[in-house]
């Protein structure tokens, strides 16, 4: 069985071809600039040089015609026809109060995607438009749509109502949602299924730090609690996101700066986090880090200020499922980092976390288990794969 997982931005459309027999992936590759002047095809199959092509891609239904004249080319090719995909796995950000798994695309899924556009203004638009190229472009062939906010609608009403008047979340579906889901859904599986617990009850958290980052909670895969809220502001300090803050700033910024409140959740949004908090030094973690070392106080701060909001936030959901099986980190600074890693476990010694160093310092993007023996709860590094997830997610309802 092959499925096709694509992940339809507003100008852009990434994708991946994998074979569900052996879980590979074929060839993937990405659409930029769709809509826009100078858009281009990188096509990329292992073993072979990527083929890149150079084409106007006026709206996305011409951009999977391409990503399907590229998967079938003679010489860069990996299927014959467009009959050898069994089905296509949708990234979908918001599916509102309505949909808490997985779910083949029809008219109604259609319809609440469209509904969520207020939740998810930058990425439900594109999704939809995504799911309909290709319902143009391979008629009959069944889509699936894969929500980012499936996993966190398993929180109890006490995790996700916010303490405001009822009626707003009665009347516009106000509430913690939580984001990252699909990446937290795959890894806190693998996590329990890498460390050999037990898949009913096992208490895992997962630490996804990335430019974007976000702390989820869950027993036996189910989630319990989730870092962000209503959007993916709330919650941890992130690349150019501010994370959790008094409300009473935006207001206090909003009258001494003459500016209104869209303007300041875009400063919330695009100017703040590590960003900001390093006075402008970048959203990588990696130049921060640099300026740090150089001795910049502002950019050493930005970087404990992050450490300890995720220990923070570790503490608090260890106290949420009244204890902890294991931690563990994904996502680009959480597989790659690991200063940052041990900085944030320097912090959990009142759970008894020991890290073995040495196998945390060679530990870069592969899993790996880096608590020392006599940890009493396991410490580990997990790759994120979203694509794989929303393949098995699609070839689970397709079969």
């Amino acid at each position: 069985m092959k499925i096709l997982v694509i992940n339809a931005g507003s100008s852009s459309l990434k994708y991946q071809l994998i074979d569900m027999e052996t879980e590979t992936v074929l060839a993937k590759g990405q659409c930029e600039r769709i809509g826009i002047e100078g858009s281009k095809l990188t096509h990329k199959v292992p073993g072979k040089e990527d083929y890149i092509r150079q084409t106007p891609m006026p709206e996305h239904k011409v951009a999977v015609d391409l990503v399907l004249e590229a998967l079938m080319d003679e010489e860069h090719g990996v299927v014959k026809s467009a009959d050898e995909i069994d089905a296509v796995g949708h990234r979908v950000l918001h599916g509102g109060m309505v949909y808490s798994d997985s779910i083949v695309v029809n008219d109604d899924v259609k319809r609440v995607i469209r509904e969520c556009f207020d939740l998810g203004p930058l990425h439900n638009p594109a999704n939809l438009t995504g799911i309909e190229a290709c319902e143009a472009a391979m008629p009959g062939k069944p889509n699936v749509a894969v929500f980012d906010t499936a996993f966190g609608m398993a929180m109890p009403e006490k995790a996700y109502t916010y303490a405001i008047p009822h009626e707003y979340l009665e009347k516009y579906s106000i509430r913690k949602y939580g984001f990252h889901g699909t990446s937290h859904n795959f890894v806190s599986k693998e996590t329990i299924r890498f460390a050999g617990l037990d898949s009913e009850t096992a208490k895992v958290i997962v630490c996804h730090l990335g430019n974007g980052a976000s702390v989820s909670a869950s027993i036996g895969g189910k989630c319990v609690d989730t870092s962000m809220g209503l959007t993916p502001l709330e919650g941890l300090i992130m690349g150019s996101r501010c994370g959790d803050i008094d409300p009473a700033v935006a207001q206090y910024i909003c009258n001494k700066e003459g500016k209104d409140i869209n303007e300041v959740l875009t400063l919330f949004n695009k100017k703040s986090g590590i960003l900001g908090m390093s006075g402008g030094v970048s959203t990588d973690f990696r130049d921060v880090k640099k300026a740090a070392d150089a001795g910049n106080h502002l950019a050493e701060v930005a970087l404990d200020a992050f450490a300890y909001r995720v220990a923070k936030y570790i503490g608090s959901y260890a106290a949420a499922m009244n204890g902890v099986d294991a931690i563990a980190f994904t996502a680009g600074v959480g597989e790659n980092d690991a200063p940052m890693r041990s900085e944030i476990m320097s912090y959990m010694g009142f759970l008894g976390v020991k890290l073995d160093e040495e196998v945390n310092k060679a530990s870069r993007g592969k899993e790996a288990l880096i608590s020392a023996p006599d940890s009493t709860v396991k410490v580990l590094v997990i790759p994120t794969n979203e694509e794989l997830m929303i393949a098995r997610d699609t070839a689970a309802l397709t079969k």
